[in-house]
Order: C-alpha cells, then sequence, then structure tokens
C-alpha cells in the first residue's frame, strides 16, 4: 500500500482544490480508479462517494459548500476523498474540477453526474428564470461535465476493465409523469435521452466510455425532505411525515429509498460488473413504475 502525497493548489477563479492523500490500494474491484462525484456531500452523492471509496476508487467530491464548511465531511470518508467547490451550471468551475483532477490524479475513470435540483407547482405558475435554473442544474451540468472530461476519460477508459464510466443520476421522474412536476419532469428526462445519445456516440467511435443512467424512485434525503417542507407551506400537507406516509403507501415495497441502496447501483455501474451496459437506463424505485 503506497501513500502519495499531493499540494493544494490555488485556481485562477478563487476556489480552492481541497486535497488529502491519495492512496494506491490493490484491492477492490474498482481499485486504482479515480472518480468525480458531483452533489457529493450529502444525500445521494455523498452516500456513492462512500461505496466507491469503500471499493477502492480514490474520490474527487464536487459541491456548493465552501471548503472549511466540507472539511468535516471529507475528513470523514478518508485520505481517499478531496473536494473541489464547484457550481455545475458553471463552464469555468467544470474546467477548474478538471484541472484539480489532473493536479491530483492525473487521469479519470468515474464520472458521476449526481448535482441537482427539483422545482414543482402549476405550469403555469412557474417563471421563465426557475425553469432556466432547474434546466441549468439538472442539465446544463450533464451536458458540461460530459464534454470537458470526454477526452480525458477516453485516454483512460482502455486501461481498465470494462472501460471509463459515466453514471448520470436521472429520476423515475424522466420516465413518467406527474401533476405539477413538469419542469422536474423535463429536466430528468433530457439527461435520460442524453446519455443514451452519448452511449452510441461513444460506441459507434470505438472509444472506451461507457454511459447509463440512474433512475433512482422517491429516496430519503435533504433534497426531498427540503421539497415537503415546501408543500407543507403551500398546503398540500400538514405535515413532512404525512407526505412520507403517503409516498410509503404508494410504493409497492412500503417505504422510502435510502441513498446507500441508490450507491450500490452507482459502483455496479462504475466497474468490470457492467462491462456489457451503455445506454441503460438502471430503475432504483421499490416498484413504483411497476405499477
Amino acid at each position: 500500500m503506497v501513500l502519495i502525497g499531493y499540494p493544494c493548489a490555488q485556481f485562477h477563479n478563487g476556489r480552492s482544490c481541497q486535497t488529502r492523500e491519495r492512496w494506491d490500494v490493490d484491492e477492490g474491484k474498482l481499485a486504482g480508479r479515480i472518480a468525480l462525484v458531483t452533489g457529493g456531500l450529502r444525500g445521494i452523492g455523498l452516500a456513492s462517494a462512500k461505496r466507491l471509496i469503500a471499493e477502492g476508487a480514490a474520490v474527487v467530491i464536487g459541491d456548493l459548500d465552501d471548503a472549511a464548511a466540507a472539511e468535516p465531511t471529507i475528513a470523514g470518508l478518508g485520505p481517499k476523498a478531496s473536494y473541489i467547490r464547484m457550481d455545475d451550471t458553471s463552464e469555468a468551475d467544470w474546467q477548474a474540477a478538471h484541472d484539480c483532477v489532473i493536479r491530483q490524479h492525473g487521469k479519470l475513470h468515474i464520472l458521476v453526474n449526481n448535482a441537482g435540483t427539483d422545482l414543482t407547482g402549476p405550469v403555469e405558475g412557474i417563471a421563465l428564470a426557475d425553469w432556466r435554473q432547474i434546466m441549468a442544474v439538472n442539465v446544463d451540468g450533464v451536458f458540461l461535465g460530459t464534454r470537458i472530461f470526454t477526452p480525458l476519460m477516453a485516454q483512460n477508459g482502455a486501461g481498465v476493465a470494462g472501460g471509463a464510466s459515466i453514471i448520470n443520476v436521472s429520476s423515475i421522474m424522466g420516465l413518467v409523469g406527474m401533476s405539477e412536476v413538469s419542469a422536474y419532469n423535463a429536466s430528468k428526462g433530457a439527461v435520460r435521452l442524453f446519455t443514451k445519445g452519448i452511449a452510441m456516440e461513444f460506441a459507434v467511435k470505438k472509444m472506451p466510455i461507457r454511459a447509463n443512467s440512474l433512475h433512482p424512485g422517491f429516496v430519503e434525503t435533504p433534497l426531498l425532505h427540503a421539497g415537503f417542507e415546501r408543500w407543507v407551506t403551500k398546503g398540500v400537507a400538514e405535515s413532512a411525515q404525512a407526505l412520507i406516509d403517503g409516498m410509503n403507501a404508494m410504493t409497492p415495497m412500503g417505504r422510502l429509498g435510502q441513498p446507500e441502496e441508490i450507491a450500490a447501483p452507482v459502483a455496479f455501474l462504475a466497474g468490470p460488473d457492467s462491462s456489457f451496459m451503455t445506454g441503460a437506463e438502471l430503475v432504483i424505485d421499490g416498484g413504483w413504475t411497476a405499477q
């Protein structure tokens, strides 16, 4: 087991690449692989980072918190985790993340486009600025990350079993509609088809990159709870717990999902066990869309 230290670098946009030590290990299906997870400080992103590290990968986490606020979480993940503050709607921030990955590791094998936001309400009440914001976060971020990291991942993919892997976190709301969720439906549906498009492009060009989308159902995350609280404020329900109880009742398996139950499929798509999968949509929803 070899310990390699990397200095912390400052970027032109003032955002720091907070670096811990990197470990080269010879155990785990993802040993030696480098991953970038956006929205990685909480919810599905954090659970995914933990699982990728457990499988042997080194993980760079990108999120909106400043470095000092992120430090306790990064420290808790151990020496194979590092952090860069980034806004996934910013092309400059994506380029800074690319530079951070190059400086720390010189390569990237796994890109998890997880950062996202939601927007609910009747379509006639959606402001154009809010529509554009959800599209920027949920769609533009996926596009920018893919575009900026594709050359690097194409260089690295041939060197690992199953090739490099882009995992785009969509939603079951990218597969089926729901009342007063039209903007979120549109954004996550775009992620689904963008993923199929790049998967075909990479395959036709014989590039060693696979691309697949994940479609979680209702998962107990800070984003879900925040959305429920907004619905309570609007008078949709008396409490967030009432909404959770309703979602539990509507889900065939009788409960919300947990972030760790999405992280396991992320690790599966990242590694060699999914080597014949590209352009696929993996649904993890407790049976919701099977009804």
